[in-house]
C-alpha cells in the first residue's frame, strides 16, 4: 500500500493539509498527519525525514507559513519527492510561504502547488504515486473524466441559462 506523509509547521494550518489528507484517503492511500517544526524542531524534521524511506513513505506534502522552510529542510534529507503546501498569512497572504518554498537552492528541489493548495498537493502526491500503482492512475483518470463531465454539464446548462436573458 502507498504511503504519505503529510506534515505541518504548526497545528494551526491543519484546516490547509485536510483537503490533502481527504483527497488522498478516498484514493485508498494511507497517509500519516505530523506537527514538526523547521525552526522549533530541528532535530525532529532531520529524524523525520532521515527516515522515511525506511518507514515506508513514498511522497512528503510539507505545508508551512511565513519563513516555510519546512519543505527545504525535510527535502534535505532524504530522496523522496517533497511537495511544498504554501500556506496564506496575514502579512502577505502566503507570498512570503510560496517564495520561501518555491526559492530552493540547486539541488534540493521542492515541487510546489499554490498558496492553500491542499487539494493540489494531495493530487499531485497522487499522480506521483500513480507512475508506479496503476490502480491510483486509473482513478485519477476517472476523477479527471469526472471534472470533465460536470465542467461540461455546466456549460450546456449555463447555455441554457443565458439564452432567457
Amino acid at each position: 500500500m502507498s504511503k504519505v506523509a503529510v506534515i505541518m509547521g504548526s497545528k494551526s494550518d491543519f484546516s490547509v493539509v485536510k483537503p490533502a489528507v481527504s483527497v488522498l484517503k478516498s484514493f485508498g492511500v494511507e497517509v500519516e498527519v505530523r506537527v514538526i517544526s523547521a525552526h522549533r524542531t530541528p532535530e525532529e524534521a532531520h529524524d523525520f525525514s532521515s527516515n522515511a524511506v525506511k518507514r515506508g513513505f513514498e511522497v512528503i506534502i510539507c505545508a508551512a507559513g511565513k519563513a516555510a522552510h519546512l519543505g527545504g529542510v525535510i527535502a534535505a534529507s532524504t530522496t523522496l519527492p517533497v511537495i511544498g503546501l504554501p500556506v496564506k498569512t496575514d502579512m502577505m497572504g502566503g507570498l512570503d510561504s510560496l517564495l520561501s518554498i518555491v526559492q530552493m537552492p540547486s539541488g534540493i528541489p521542492v515541487a510546489t502547488v499554490g498558496v492553500n493548495g491542499g487539494e493540489n498537493a494531495g493530487l499531485l502526491a497522487l499522480q506521483i504515486l500513480g507512475v508506479k500503482y496503476p490502480a491510483i492512475a486509473k482513478k485519477l483518470s476517472e476523477y479527471k473524466s469526472a471534472m470533465r463531465e460536470k465542467i461540461n454539464a455546466d456549460d450546456v446548462a449555463l447555455q441554457s441559462e443565458s439564452e432567457q436573458v
